[in-house]
């Protein structure tokens, strides 16, 4: 799955900064680095910053972007066992898994899990929460 699937539409929507020469998919989960600035999620322990309401494409002149930051969205699972109401983080490129001690303190959460699964990767219903 190239990119999240919104099921409900969000409606905190937010602007940050991007670099001019990245393309961002619309879609796409989004890190938050400093100062206020976005570029997509890649690994476990990104900071969540949401998800790509509109396309970045590279080198167009564009340096913002808006992020929503609520909503509920299919995202991939990277094949460890969620139960509804646990809280999920990034584990890679549009890629969750369950959280772990300490991630919320850390900034790591996306949101909450809006059903249960086994030790597969599928994708599921994810109310999101930056």
């Amino acid at each position: 799955m190239g990119i999240l699937v919104n099921y409900e539409t969000p409606t905190r929507v937010v602007r940050y900064t991007v670099a001019d020469g990245v393309g961002i998919a619309k879609g796409t989960l989004l890190k938050a680095t400093t100062p206020n600035t976005a570029s997509a999620a890649s690994a476990d322990n990104d900071v969540v910053a949401g998800i790509a309401m509109m396309e970045k494409v590279a080198d167009d002149g564009t340096t913002e972007i808006s992020v929503a930051q609520d909503g509920v969205w299919g995202v991939l699972t990277s094949a460890s066992a969620i139960t509804i109401g646990e809280d999920v983080v990034v584990n890679g490129a549009n890629e969750i898994k369950k959280y772990t001690t300490l991630d919320r303190e850390k900034g790591y959460v996306l949101g909450k899990a809006m059903q249960t699964i086994g030790a597969s990767a599928t994708v599921i219903s994810v109310r999101v929460n930056v």
